[in-house]
């Protein structure tokens, strides 16, 4: 007697795996019931919390279908649920999946193809700075076809008043941190560096509002660099991207433009690194 298939929103039994169940239609069954229990997480952290009815209507599926998949997600740590009120939310688990992820993902390896790209599109050059100690150090950089002479600053510690890629780590610390910093003598390079903490502190609150960071021949003359922040999956500012060039070139009409692609960039390569999901 040929075996009646069952209804993919009745519950399966324990141990059996849903490709042995659905006959036939195994791997796309498998592969739909991974698609959803994805969707699960994503509503979960978009919501914050959801019951089974709210999640069952946002996948278009049978209650029992959501509570099946809500029931092997809390099986696995993924999602708990508040007994009080009967809703789901994310568990320690994906926490720990989090960290695992966070630690392979080296932001100098996920940065290579964003600064290429960017460098490619603009000419100019392009570098991932991040914070070390009081200084930006440039740890990855791609040369545009505009800036086959331009110097190599890869490895170079910068100063952070006076880049613009220092000025976005900088307007992204903790206040304590950043004003134990503005508290020391701030060098000058140029007669256009800004050593005055006050006024630093003015460009800082720019660049939180603005999104980005500008200096125009403040660490060396006839050089002006645009920069945006990178965060982590946490949201913390990890780094910066910057495009630099020549001042002929990156000119007070051109550097909006730059702007708006270092910090579309400084997006990407947040995503890569898991922020934002």
């Amino acid at each position: 007697m040929a075996r009646t298939q069952k209804r993919t929103d009745v519950p399966e039994k324990p141990g059996e795996s849903p490709a042995r169940q659905s006959g036939g239609r195994g791997a796309g069954s498998a592969v739909q019931s991974v698609d959803r229990a994805v969707s699960v997480l994503e509503i979960l952290a978009r919501r914050g919390e959801a019951g089974v009815t709210e999640i069952a209507g946002e996948l278009d599926v049978h209650k029992s279908t959501a509570f099946r998949l809500l029931g092997v997600l809390e099986n696995r740590g993924l999602v708990s649920q508040a007994k009080d009120r009967g809703k789901y939310y994310l568990g320690a688990g994906v926490l720990r999946l989090a960290g695992a992820a966070a630690v392979r993902l080296d932001i100098s390896q996920e940065g290579v193809p964003v600064c290429r790209e960017l460098a490619d599109e603009l000419g100019e050059t392009v570098n991932i700075a991040v914070l070390d100690d009081d200084a930006a150090v440039n740890i990855m950089q791609a040369r545009g076809t505009a800036s086959v002479t331009a110097q190599n600053w890869l490895g170079r510690r910068t100063p952070l008043h006076a880049t613009s890629s220092g000025k976005v780590l900088l307007a992204h610390m903790s206040p304590t941190l950043r004003e134990g910093l503005l508290a020391r003598p701030l060098p000058r390079f140029t007669e256009r560096t800004v050593t005055g903490a006050s006024m630093l502190r003015g460009e800082l609150e720019a660049v939180i509002e603005q999104g980005y960071g500008v200096t125009v021949e403040e660490l060396e003359v006839g050089l002006a660099a645009v920069s945006a922040p990178v965060r982590a999956h946490d949201g913390e500012v990890i780094a910066a991207i910057s495009v630099s060039g020549p001042v002929y070139r990156l000119n007070a009409d051109r550097l909006p433009e730059l702007a708006k692609r270092a910090v579309a960039a400084g997006a990407e390569l947040s995503r890569r690194m898991g922020y934002g999901f």
